[in-house]
C-alpha cells in the first residue's frame, strides 16, 4: 500500500519496519503485491482460484517457517500454507493474509539402503517418483505428478500401490512439523505419536509440515493401463467391475473411470495397476479385457514412472477445476445407471468420472489407527469438472448435481483432500469416529485454531 502498511482481514496493520525487519529474517523471499512476480507467485493448479495474499514468504527452509509462523501470530493474520498448491478449493492462497510458501523445498534424498525417502514440505510427487525410480523404489503416493506430497499424505493419501502397500500416511515414518505455537517438533510412532496419529489424515489442522520421510517397497515394471469399452456397455462393464474388484490380489489397483476417449466418444473402463510378477499380473486382469469388445485397451507392461504420468492430461496446472465426491462400498445397479447417465453429460472433454479404488492393505488398517478412518474397500467417486475456458457455471453445475443425485446411493463419507468449502458437516463426514479425537488433539496443538484455512477441525474437549 502507499503508505507502507499491510491490511490484513481488516484487523492487523503492521508498520513497515516491522515488515522490513519480517523479511530481513528470512533466507528466502517475501513477495508483496507491488512485486512484478507476485501475480505469478499467488498462482496455484487450479486456475479458478484468484485470492490476493496481503504477503507472501516463499521460505527456503524450516527456519524461514519458523519466523513465518511467529510473524503471523504476533501480528494476527490469517495463514495458508502452500506445499504443492494442488488443493483443489485453493485453501492454500489466503486472500489478504500471508502464503507461508513452501515451493521452493523441493529437496528429496532417498536413503537405499534403508529403503527411505525423505521430502522436503515442497516437493511433488514427480519429485519423489523420479529420485525413488532411480534404484527401481517407490511409495504409495497419489496418481498426479503435480500434486504435492505433504498435502496429499496429510489428508490420507490413495495412489496405484494402495492394494499392497497401503495409503500414503500408511508409509509415512516421521514428519518434522512447525506447530502453531513456533516450535518445530518431529512426530513419529516414538515422539509425539498423538501428533503422528493427527498427521495421517487431518495434518493440516496441526502445523506446517517442513519434512516427510517415508517407507520405500522395490516397484520398477507394472503391469499397467486401462480398457474403455462402449458407455452403452456400463451396466455389463460396471457389474463386472463390482465383482472382480472384491476378490481381487493386493498387487492390484485400480480406477474405475467414465470419460472421453481420443475419438470423442464417452466410454467407460477400468485402469489397472498390477505391481507384482508381471505374467500372474496378466492373468489376473485378463478378465476385465474380455468383458466385451474394448474400444481400447492399453494394458502392458510399463515403467511406474510411466503409469504416474498417465492422467496428466486431466490434471494439468492452469486449468480450471471442480469437483465433488463420496464414498461408495459397492457399484449397485441404481449407481451405475446414475454414473452412466451423468457420464452422456460430461460437459469437456477434461472432465471425467473416477471411482478410485482402496483395496487391499490400506482397507484392513484398523479404523483408528490413523486419523484418516475409512478402513474398508470402496470407491472414492469422484464428479470431476475441467476446463480451460468458456461457462464455469455450466461446468460446476454438472459436478454439483451429479453429486446431489448419486447421494442415494453411496456412504454420508467423504476423502478430506477432495472437499471443497462444503461447511463442518462434510468435514465431520470426512473423519467419522475419529472426529472427536482430532477435536481434542486440535486443543492440545493449537487451541487457538491458528491453524484454520483448512478442512477445519475446531478445538474441542
Amino acid at each position: 500500500m502507499a503508505d507502507g502498511s499491510v491490511t490484513t482481514q481488516a484487523r492487523s496493520v503492521v508498520a513497515q519496519d516491522v515488515l522490513d525487519a519480517f523479511k530481513a529474517s528470512l533466507r528466502g523471499r517475501l513477495i508483496q503485491p507491488a512485486d512484478k512476480d507476485y501475480d505469478e507467485a499467488r498462482k496455484v493448479w487450479n486456475g479458478m482460484i484468484d485470492r490476493r495474499p496481503a504477503l507472501i514468504a516463499r521460505c527456503a527452509g524450516p527456519a524461514d517457517v519458523l519466523n513465518a509462523v511467529r510473524f503471523a501470530r504476533e501480528h494476527d493474520l490469517l495463514v495458508s500454507v502452500r506445499g504443492g498448491g494442488h488443493n483443489i478449493a485453493g485453501l492454500s492462497v489466503s486472500e489478504a493474509g500471508l502464503m507461508i510458501d513452501l515451493s521452493a523445498m523441493r529437496g528429496v534424498r532417498v536413503n537405499r539402503a534403508r529403503h527411505m525417502v525423505r521430502a522436503e514440505g515442497g516437493a511433488r510427487l514427480g519429485d519423489v517418483d523420479l529420485e525413488t525410480q532411480a534404484f527401481g523404489l517407490a511409495t504409495t503416493l497419489g496418481v498426479a505428478p503435480t500434486t504435492g506430497v505433504a498435502g496429499l499424505t496429510l489428508g490420507g493419501g490413495y495412489g496405484w500401490l494402495a492394494g499392497k502397500y497401503g495409503m500414503a500416511c500408511d508409509n509415512l515414518v516421521s514428519a518434522d512439523v512447525v506447530t502453531a505455537d513456533g516450535d518445530l517438533v518431529t512426530a513419529s510412532e516414538s515422539e509425539n505419536p498423538d501428533l503422528f496419529w493427527g498427521l495421517r489424515g487431518a495434518g493440516a489442522n496441526f502445523g506446517v509440515a517442513t519434512s516427510l520421510e517415508y517407507r520405500l517397497h522395490a516397484v520398477g515394471t507394472v503391469l499397467g493401463g486401462a480398457v474403455f469399452y462402449p458407455l452403452s456397455r456400463a451396466k455389463e462393464v460396471m457389474r463386472f467391475y463390482n465383482e472382480f474388484a472384491a476378490t481381487a490380489p493386493d498387487e492390484l489397483t485400480t480406477i474405475g473411470a467414465f470419460l472421453f476417449t481420443p475419438d470423442g466418444q464417452v466410454a467407460v473402463g477400468i485402469a489397472v495397476c498390477y505391481c507384482g510378477d508381471l505374467d500372474e499380473g496378466q492373468r489376473v486382469v485378463e478378465p476385465l479385457r474380455k468383458i466385451a469388445d474394448p474400444l481400447v485397451d492399453s494394458i502392458q507392461p510399463m515403467p511406474y514412472l510411466a503409469l504416474q504420468h498417465s492422467f496428466d492430461a486431466l490434471f494439468a496446472p492452469g486449468q480450471h477445476y471442480y469437483w465433488k465426491s463420496s464414498l461408495t462400498a459397492g457399484l449397485g445397479d441404481g449407481l451405475i445407471d446414475l454414473l452412466a447417465g451423468r457420464a452422456a453429460a460430461l460437459p469437456t472433454p477434461l472432465s471425467v468420472i473416477a471411482l478410485q479404488e482402496l483395496p487391499g492393505a490400506a482397507a484392513r488398517v484398523p479404523q483408528d489407527a490413523t486419523a484418516f478412518p475409512h478402513r474398508y474397500h470402496h470407491w472414492n467417486v469422484i464428479f470431476h469438472a475441467g476446463w480451460t475456458e468458456g461457462d464455469g457455471a455450466k461446468n460446476i453445475a454438472w459436478a454439483r448435481d451429479s453429486w446431489e443425485a448419486a447421494q442415494p446411493f453411496v456412504r454420508q463419507a467423504a476423502y478430506v483432500n477432495d472437499l471443497g468449502e462444503e461447511g463442518a458437516d462434510r468435514v465431520r463426514a470426512a473423519y467419522g469416529p475419529n472426529y472427536d479425537r482430532l477435536a481434542q488433539l486440535k486443543q492440545k496443538y493449537d487451541p487457538a485454531n491458528f491453524f484454520r484455512l483448512n478442512q477445519n477441525i475446531k478445538p474441542g474437549v
